[in-house]
């Protein structure tokens, strides 16, 4: 298998949401093909950040605070998975030949090691969907399956913090960090998370991936917006631009909706092939 695309979205291993990547269906490869139609972009600025709800009255934190509560919250994540379902479009392009594709799924997270994609819908070249989309699908149910989330996430024991000020996204104040790993690892980043001033709730992480496990993947750079639901920090859009040695630029941008944490939304009968038991 060729791994110039494989790690495209190892950034995901930064996502603090619970559990979070198990096994994946191998039913994913299987929705119908169809061809894009005329007004599919890969439009890097279409989903836009969802903050919380947070009273005009309520003070903002100091940034120690801040980043003290942000870790509060990631350490009760890793310790404290939650089993949910959410609805997940990837959309993948590869400028240099001019392919693309975009795959719907539903995502089902059975905690604290399981995940399965249903297919929804593909339209797109049959390339990019197995060459790209599918693995990247891969490389998540990799990490989870592995149970690695601690190795990655954001924290003292994978980061350096460094404050950097404050600033505005969407218009709502957040602290924001530069950060910088302890290792040089796959799935650890170099660069900048921001916290809600007011709440210390992780609102985005971007950066630049310090390693890659592939030759020929050269660099990984992305953004990475998360929400608050339910208690939980979820990952809901990213976007990420992969330098590769064969194919040139690779670009991924997914989407992720609708979670529901309800106890028959994420209920499964054993994994088909290809999951994790």
């Amino acid at each position: 298998m060729h791994s110039s695309l494989k790690l495209l979205i190892l950034l995901f291993a930064t996502s603090l949401s619970p559990g979070v990547w198990g096994a994946v269906s191998s039913d994913a490869n299987s929705a119908p093909e169809g061809s894009l139609p005329p007004a599919w972009a890969f439009a890097a600025g279409r989903s836009k950040q969802t903050l919380p709800d947070v009273p005009a009255s309520l003070p903002r934190m100091a940034p120690e605070l801040a980043l003290q509560t942000f870790e509060q919250r990631v350490a009760r994540q890793l310790n404290e998975p939650v089993s949910y379902s959410a609805n997940t479009v990837v959309e993948a392009e590869l400028p240099d030949t001019a392919q693309r594709g975009s795959f719907q799924l539903r995502r089902r997270f059975v905690a604290p090691r399981t995940l399965l994609f249903t297919p929804v819908r593909f339209v797109g070249d049959n390339f990019v969907k197995s060459n790209v989309i599918a693995r990247l699908l891969q490389a998540e149910v990799d990490h989870a399956s592995k149970g690695e989330s601690a190795r990655t996430a954001i924290d003292e024991a994978n980061y350096k913090f460094s404050y950097k000020g404050v600033s505005e996204i969407d218009d709502h104040p957040v602290h924001e960090f530069h950060v910088k790993p302890r290792a040089k690892r796959p799935g650890l980043f170099k660069g900048r998370i921001y916290l809600d001033a007011s709440t210390g709730s992780l609102c985005r992480a971007e950066g630049t991936l310090v390693k890659t496990q592939s030759f020929f993947v050269k660099r990984v750079e992305f953004v990475q917006d998360y929400a608050d639901i339910d208690g939980y920090t979820l990952p809901v859009h990213a976007r990420s631009v992969a330098k590769t040695r064969l194919v040139g630029r690779a670009l991924v941008e997914v989407a992720t909706d609708d979670y529901d944490f309800s106890s028959n939304a994420a209920s499964v009968a054993t994994p088909v092939a290809g999951g994790s038991k």
